[in-house]
């Protein structure tokens, strides 16, 4: 099983406040990985810089080996993050999971695809962002980088605002995922039971520092 994202040496600081300190990550394609730790333990931080989102301030990020420097964006459709409260655009559900996908000529069935693999179905498409509960939201953002069909997709406490079914429906768009398209899934919950039932292993913050990986499943050559 080959990396698809390694970190080395990553350290980003705000001020006297947290550092977070990851000495060495490496995620391996079609890998579920989560990430767990207490509020405050820089969990969210170390998520944002692995998506590109935050440049490290010490440390190298390699994507299918190369560095990503220079290329961050570039890089965003084939590396994805959802946010633990994502923003969406004041506009219908397919124009929100339409944005990310504007540009290919397939976007048709990837929308239509995105938005069935996370349980809302096409009747959805036209239904306005206020119309929404908060949990259908949180579904309609997935559906949003799923429709991208990401290498790298990166999940801040995706089921945080969803009820037990949608908890399942996330969890299956995840399986779906990896099945369909190889994605590898590094994913934080304060919910241990779905995320034991779902992921290979783990990683853990304490403090700002990253350490394991834990319990892997598999082959254990690349976590």
């Amino acid at each position: 099983m080959r990396a698809v994202m390694e970190a080395m040496g990553l350290q980003f600081g705000y001020g006297a406040g947290l550092q977070v300190v990851a000495d060495r990550l490496v995620l391996g394609e079609g890998r579920i990985m989560g990430l767990i730790g207490p509020n405050g333990s820089g969990k969210s931080t170390l998520l944002k810089l692995l998506a590109l989102l935050l440049p490290p301030q010490e440390g190298r990020i390699l994507f299918m080996g190369d560095d990503v420097r220079g290329r961050e964006g570039a890089l965003r459709g084939q590396v994805t993050m959802l946010l633990q409260e994502p923003y969406l655009l004041k506009r219908s559900v397919y124009s929100n999971v339409a944005y990310p996908v504007r540009s290919m000529p397939d976007r048709e069935d990837r929308i239509r695809e995105a938005i069935r693999m996370v349980g809302l179905g096409d009747g959805f498409l036209d239904r306005p962002w206020y119309r929404l509960s908060g949990g259908e939201a949180q579904r309609v953002a997935l559906a949003s980088r799923l429709a991208l069909h990401p290498r790298v997709l990166i999940l801040d406490e995706p089921v945080s605002s969803v009820d037990r079914e949608g908890a399942q429906v996330v969890r299956d768009a995840i399986l779906s995922a990896r099945e369909r398209w190889g994605t590898s899934v590094l994913v934080t919950s304060h919910q241990p039971s779905w995320l034991s039932g779902l992921c290979d292993g783990f990683w853990t913050m304490g403090e700002g520092r990253l350490s394991g990986p834990y319990g892997l499943k598999g082959d254990g050559v690349v976590p």
